[in-house]
C-alpha cells in the first residue's frame, strides 16, 4: 500500500526535552488511523509535525511523496491535507455560511475579497450549502456561530476542514466537550461526509477508547515520544497491559467492529 503521509525517524527537541523520538509511521488510502496515548505522550507535537506547524529536529515528513516539514497548514491544505482542531476555531459573530465560506473561498484564490465573493458567486454559495447539508447545518446557514450547540460547533469546525476538499483530514479529538450520547452521531456524520467528499484517509487523535475501537482501521499508540504500538484494533485491544499503559488504568474489554 502506497503511503499518503509518512514520517521516518521523526524527532523533536524543545531544548533538552525530547517530545518525539524516532517516530516512524505511515497512513495509506482507505485507512482511519487513530493516534492514542496518555497526556504528555507527544501526540500534540506529532500532530503539529504532521500538519506542517512544526518542523522536526530530525527525520522526514512526507505527504504524497513530497517533503512537507514545517510548510504550514495553509500550504498543506492547498496540497490536499486539512486539520480540524480539538478546540473549535470559529469566529462567534460569523454565520455558519460565512465560516464555511472562508474555507471554500480560500481554495479559489479570491480570499482577499471574501464577503463579495460569498454574496456574489453562485458557485461559492452552492458549495457552502452542499458542505453544510452534509453536516446537517443547512438549516442554520444564517445563524451566528456563537448560537450553535457545542456539538454543532464541532461539526462546523469539521465542515470547514472538509470544505478545503482534502485527500487526507486530521481530526483532533472531534468529540471532546460533546455529550456522550452525541459522540457516535458526530463520528458517523464525519465518516459519511468523508466518503461523499472522496477523502482518502483520516487521522484521528482521540482519547475515547470506545470510539477508537469502533471506527479505527489501525491504531498507533505513543508514549514518551516513541511509538509503543502500531496494530489493528483486534490486536491492540487484546493486550490489557498496553491498554492500561495508554489509558493509565485497567479498562473493560472493548468490542471491536469486524470490518
Amino acid at each position: 500500500m502506497t503511503a499518503l503521509i509518512e514520517t521516518v525517524g521523526v524527532t523533536k527537541h524543545y531544548g533538552d526535552y525530547v517530545a518525539l523520538n524516532g517516530v516512524t509511521l505511515s497512513v495509506g488510502d482507505g485507512e482511519m488511523l487513530s493516534i492514542v496515548g496518555p497526556n504528555g505522550a507527544g501526540k500534540t507535537t506529532l500532530v503539529n509535525v504532521l500538519t506542517g506547524l512544526l518542523k522536526p529536529t530530525a527525520g522526514l515528513v512526507r505527504f504524497k511523496g513530497d517533503d512537507i516539514a514545517g510548510i504550514g497548514p495553509v500550504k498543506l491544505a492547498k496540497r490536499g491535507m486539512a486539520r480540524a482542531f480539538q478546540l473549535v476555531h470559529i469566529f462567534p459573530e460569523m454565520t455558519v455560511a460565512e465560516t464555511i465560506g472562508v474555507a471554500v473561498i480560500s481554495q479559489t484564490g479570491r480570499s482577499l475579497d471574501f464577503f463579495s465573493s460569498l454574496a456574489g458567486d453562485g458557485a461559492v454559495r452552492e458549495k457552502v450549502r452542499d458542505v453544510a447539508a452534509i453536516f446537517g447545518l443547512d438549516g442554520k446557514l444564517d445563524t451566528p456561530s456563537r448560537l450553535l450547540s457545542q456539538g454543532e460547533k464541532k461539526l462546523l469546525d469539521i465542515a470547514s476542514a472538509f470544505a478545503l476538499v482534502p485527500e487526507v483530514i486530521l481530526l483532533d479529538e472531534p468529540t471532546s466537550g460533546v455529550a456522550s450520547g452525541d459522540k457516535h452521531g458526530i463520528m458517523k456524520t464525519l465518516l459519511d461526509a468523508a466518503k461523499r467528499a472522496g477523502v482518502k484517509a483520516i487521522i484521528l487523535v482521540e482519547h475515547d477508547m470506545d470510539l477508537v475501537a469502533e471506527y479505527s482501521t489501525r491504531i498507533v499508540a505513543i508514549q514518551a515520544g516513541r511509538v509503543l504500538a502500531d496494530a489493528v484494533p483486534a490486536d491492540f485491544f487484546s493486550d490489557p497491559e498496553l491498554i492500561a499503559t495508554i489509558v493509565g488504568k485497567p479498562v473493560a474489554q472493548h468490542a471491536v467492529r469486524t470490518r
